[in-house]
């Protein structure tokens, strides 16, 4: 008969134990700490202008304003930001373009969706960089869009990436297009296939997007110094990414930037892509105060 061991587990040490979650204690006594439980004296609060349409193209920021409101005491918008060449790095299972990237952050010459960054404030109160939003003037000029798949694809669809050219056909298109890429696979003799089928079935199926719908919101705490060390806490799946992605989109030094990943409340992927965290170090370099970011609901 084989010796179970004094714990009834066949003499393995894992298999067959109840295995205890290292950060499993701190989270049911309330003791973990999330992106949005971090703190620092003298801290701002940041907050995002977003863009009302899907698809326009920014023709002036006006931002003095909200420069003059009192408590407000910084705005940035994508002059804050440089350009970034169309250059790919991992990120987490996926690739990156920097130029795409900091587009994202904060829209540049165009806005690609609704809720599309335009510019953000650090102020002394959340009351007070939301009163300062709605002060900053942004003209636009409204342009086409669709929000369906198949009516992107269409030749005559309005192009959202004017630099965007499929590629994987030939020849190469001439004109820009919503398609990135085309991707054919071919697995032995699909017409001799259909033809020795009983029975074909066609039908077109759709569904709707879906967000992972992770319960803790995206959170970052960005602190700069007068030598430009840079301290940032932020809910992430990849800390590593977030610094090679904010030193770059920012313009600093890696060496010069620290990430520490808080507890994560969960993520699915959703969290190994930078979406607050270049403003809030952005915020607080201008700001020369920590600035606290935290995405709502809304």
């Amino acid at each position: 008969m084989a010796d179970k061991g004094t714990n009834g587990t066949n003499g393995h040490t894992h298999i067959g134990s109840r295995a205890i979650r290292p950060d499993g204690l701190d989270k049911v006594t309330g003791r973990a700490r999330f992106g949005a439980d971090y703190n620092l004296p003298g801290q701002l609060i940041g907050r995002v202008l977003r863009s009302p349409h899907p698809h326009a193209r920014i023709l002036s920021i006006d931002t003095s304003k909200a420069e003059a409101l009192p408590g407000v005491k910084a705005v940035i918008t994508r002059d804050d930001f440089a350009d970034q060449p169309s250059e790919f790095l991992p990120a987490g299972e996926m690739m990156m373009n920097y130029k795409d990237m900091v587009r994202n952050v904060m829209a540049r010459e165009k806005v690609l969706y609704e809720g599309h960054a335009v510019a953000a404030v650090a102020a002394t109160t959340a009351a007070v960089a939301k009163r300062a939003l709605k002060l900053i003037d942004v003209r636009y000029e409204v342009l086409p869009h669709v929000i369906d798949v198949v009516e992107a694809m269409r030749p005559d669809a309005p192009v959202l990436h004017g630099d965007m050219f499929t590629v994987g056909v030939e020849p190469k298109p001439d004109k820009p297009s919503n398609i990135a890429k085309r991707i054919e696979i071919k697995q032995g003799d699909v017409e001799a296939g259909f033809k020795q089928a009983d029975v074909i079935v066609e039908r077109e199926f759709k569904t709707a997007p879906v967000h992972q719908g992770y319960i803790e919101p995206h959170a970052a705490l960005a602190s700069v110094s007068e030598d430009g060390a840079t301290e940032l806490w932020c809910s992430t799946q990849g800390h590593y990414i977030v610094r090679a992605h904010c030193a770059r989109l920012v313009g600093l030094d890696q060496a010069k930037l620290r990430v520490t990943a808080t507890e994560i409340g969960g993520g699915f992927g959703g969290k190994t892509v930078v979406y607050l965290e270049p403003l809030a170090i952005a915020l607080s370099k201008k700001a020369k105060r920590p600035v606290k970011m935290v995405m709502s609901r809304e």
